[in-house]
């Protein structure tokens, strides 16, 4: 799968919605990741994501080969950020800590998020840059 690395310049925090995006073979992501590798941006995906997206590797060729690729850098879910995940759900009254975790790593990296899904990601963080896909 894609490489945990650390402070990358530059990205797009991509949550489940996308990814499935990706794996239909929507136009409008591929396009939106061709744009963003151009520009030179990186692709943030919680691990979480890759869980609730992932089924059979051998039946999900494009989605195993993205998350491959040397752009893809895919975050684990320490203690630390779970537990921050937690609080930021107790205190907007949620219960997805994975939504949480892909609006924690964008608020970190200051990364705009690419969803399918806006309105649980901004219930998380009203102020959060969103790229719908």
């Amino acid at each position: 799968m894609g490489r945990t690395r650390t402070r990358t310049p530059g990205g797009l925090v991509l949550d489940t919605g996308a990814l499935i995006a990706l794996e239909r073979g929507d136009k409008r992501m591929i396009a939106l990741l061709q744009q963003a590798l151009l520009r030179g941006l990186a692709f943030r995906v919680p691990a979480g994501v890759v869980g609730q997206v992932w089924r059979d590797g051998r039946v999900q060729a494009t989605l195993s080969r993205f998350l491959r690729s040397d752009e893809v850098e895919i975050f684990p879910l320490d203690g630390q950020l779970a537990r921050a995940c937690g609080e930021l759900c107790g205190a907007t009254n949620t219960r997805d800590v994975i939504d949480a975790s892909v609006v924690m790593l964008a608020r970190e990296r200051r990364d705009p998020i690419v969803t399918s899904d806006t309105a649980d990601l901004l219930r998380l963080d009203p102020g959060a840059k969103i790229i719908v896909v």
